[in-house]
C-alpha cells in the first residue's frame, strides 16, 4: 500500500472511533521520518487508547505493519509508528500546547472531514 491509502485506512480507524479534528499533514518535502502525519484527538484516556488500538486492528486487518506504539501509558499523547505514516492522537489540552499542525506547516483537509462539511453547509 503507498502512503495515501495507509492514511484512508487510519483515518477511517479513527473516525469509527469518533476521533475529533482529524487533519491529514504531507510532510515529505520537510522530513525523511514519514510521508503522511496524522493528528487527531480523543476527549479521554480511554478514548485516545481505544483510537490506537483500532488503528492497530485495522492495520492488521489490511496487511499494514505497525512498526510501535507509544504513550499508552498515560494516553495523553499515543504516537502509532506505521513507517510511512506516523499518528499522533492527543487529548485537547495537550494537543494545543504542542501545536503539532503549525509545527509541520499546516494541515490538508481529508476527504471524510470535507465530505462531511459539504453535508452541514447544504
Amino acid at each position: 500500500m503507498n502512503p495515501d491509502q495507509i492514511s484512508q485506512c487510519i483515518v477511517k480507524a479513527l473516525d469509527d472511533i469518533k476521533a475529533k479534528n482529524i487533519e491529514v499533514l504531507h510532510v515529505t518535502e520537510l522530513t525523511t521520518l514519514c510521508d503522511i502525519m496524522i493528528i487527531a484527538s480523543g476527549d479521554s484516556t480511554r478514548q485516545t487508547k481505544a483510537l490506537a488500538r483500532n488503528i492497530e486492528k485495522e492495520c492488521l486487518l489490511n496487511e499494514i505493519p505497525v512498526h510501535s506504539v507509544e504513550g499508552g501509558g498515560t494516553g495523553e499523547w499515543i504516537l502509532v509508528d506505521c513507517g510511512s505514516v506516523i499518528v499522533h492522537i492527543m487529548q485537547p489540552t495537550v494537543r494545543e500546547y504542542y501545536n503539532l499542525s503549525e509545527l509541520w506547516g499546516g494541515a490538508v483537509p481529508t476527504p471524510l472531514a470535507l465530505s462531511k462539511k459539504k453535508k452541514t453547509t447544504s
